[in-house]
């Protein structure tokens, strides 16, 4: 496995997150951005999650709620990769991936755009 700290890891998904168009991020709504080193134990190959209302969801009724939660998973991203630019390559596909989800983009248009 490819060795990365958390801290360096953290830094690429933050790094990706900037590279995000200015017109995108300005659209995004109470969503918050974290780090874990792995995921859910029923699905161990998750790269990242969306856990939230996605934007295209959210009504009136869309007040005074935590917000939506994107979460980047540091030990499946290293194991599959082969290189630091293989890490930094899938991190970004992986945060455009899961800001897609709050925009209201399912897996099969991600999957199309070759976002998947």
């Amino acid at each position: 496995m490819l060795e990365m700290t958390r801290e360096e890891f953290e830094e690429l998904v933050a790094e990706a997150l900037d590279r995000i168009p200015p017109e995108l991020t300005r659209l995004m709504d109470n969503v918050a951005v974290f780090v874990e080193d792995e995921p859910p134990a029923d699905d161990p190959e998750l790269l990242g999650l969306y856990e939230g209302t996605p934007l295209t969801d959210r009504g009136e009724w869309y007040a005074g709620v935590l917000p939506d939660r994107i979460t980047i998973y540091r030990g499946p991203t290293l194991r599959m990769c082969d290189s630091r630019e293989d890490v930094v390559a899938e991190t970004e596909v992986t945060v455009v991936h899961e800001i897609a989800h709050h925009f209201g983009i399912d897996d099969a248009r991600l999957h199309a755009l070759g976002y998947g």
